[in-house]
């Protein structure tokens, strides 16, 4: 009985550690991740200055061009659908992620750089089950252009989906294979470079040099993260976005998307929007790794026996 309390306990602590470690994070970066959606769903290249307000040259201009023509709102526009998934999302995942790395430990008596990579993995395929709908409903608004007041709301955008195209994979988990290729991916590196570096550096005794410490190591898992997994990124956008003629469904695929992406675009088409998602999931994997550091700790202590 006490093991399984001291399991439940466990439990509870990691979930609320990482339920609160996505939610800040989501609150403070959300405005990258819409621009670097919005670069990801344009499709052909946009050579040098352009006064179309829905052709972006880069980062500054898609700033510019949101904020000139709909609103300082408009960069958090979908904030909701995270919102409602990251608590839970993020809580799965660190909650997974612990899980995972007892099932991969393979006999050895502590966890080892593979056993950090393949609880990553899973616990990423894992999340992104389970936010794929969600996923779904914020890349359609932030595809809109519309105005903050003509935006329509969370709620009507999911039930315009569900009504027209149902729960399935040209509906609330459209793009579900893509989602769990980026996740995946970017959980497996994220946790596996950040674990087993972390090991390398003393930890401080100064707290303000541990935080730094905890920080710079987070900024680099992020960061590499991103760099890796963005065409599988770039795909999900694609699919999940609006198809470039109505009516006709040109991405598909994974893996067709990225070939579709390769062949009329280029190489450098499938790396689409890194600069804003290095921008966010490099400080943004920071925060929630440190976020969650110091949560799990509190919690920890405060909830002692």
């Amino acid at each position: 009985m006490d093991d399984v309390k001291k399991l439940l306990k466990e439990a509870a602590i990691q979930i609320g550690s990482g339920g609160s470690a996505g939610f800040v994070e989501v609150c403070i970066m959300h405005p990258l991740d819409l621009i670097k959606t919005r670069l990801q769903i344009q499709s052909g290249k946009v050579i040098g200055k352009t006064s179309d307000p829905h052709l972006y040259s880069g980062i500054v201009d898609c700033m510019k061009k949101m904020y000139r023509h709909e609103g300082l709102t408009s960069f958090w526009k979908g904030i909701i659908p995270p919102i409602l998934a990251e608590t839970p999302k993020r809580a799965v995942k660190f909650f997974t992620f612990e899980q995972y790395k007892r099932f991969f430990l393979f006999g050895s008596p502590t966890p080892t750089p593979l056993t950090f990579s393949l609880a990553g993995l899973g616990a990423g395929t894992t999340e992104a089950i389970l936010v794929n709908p969600f996923e779904v409903v914020k890349v359609t608004m932030q595809a809109n252009r519309a105005t903050g007041k003509e935006l329509p709301s969370t709620w009507s955008v999911t039930r315009q989906i569900i009504k027209e195209h149902g729960f399935g994979l040209r509906g609330l988990n459209k793009g579900v294979t893509a989602t769990i290729a980026r996740n995946g991916v970017f959980n497996m590196v994220y946790f596996g470079f950040y674990h087993s570096v972390k090991g390398y550096f003393a930890e401080y005794e100064d707290p303000i040099k541990e935080f730094f410490r905890k920080v710079g190591i987070g900024f680099l898992s992020g960061t590499l993260g991103s760099c890796i997994n963005i065409p599988f990124d770039v795909a999900k956008s694609r699919i999940q976005g609006p198809q470039p003629v109505p009516g006709q469904i040109k991405y598909r695929s994974t893996l067709g998307s990225v070939m579709i992406v390769y062949k009329e675009e280029g190489f450098r088409a499938l790396y689409k929007g890194l600069l804003p998602k290095v921008l966010r999931l490099g400080p943004g994997g920071a925060i929630m790794l440190v976020v969650y550091d110091y949560t799990h700790h509190y919690l920890s202590a405060r909830f002692a026996d």
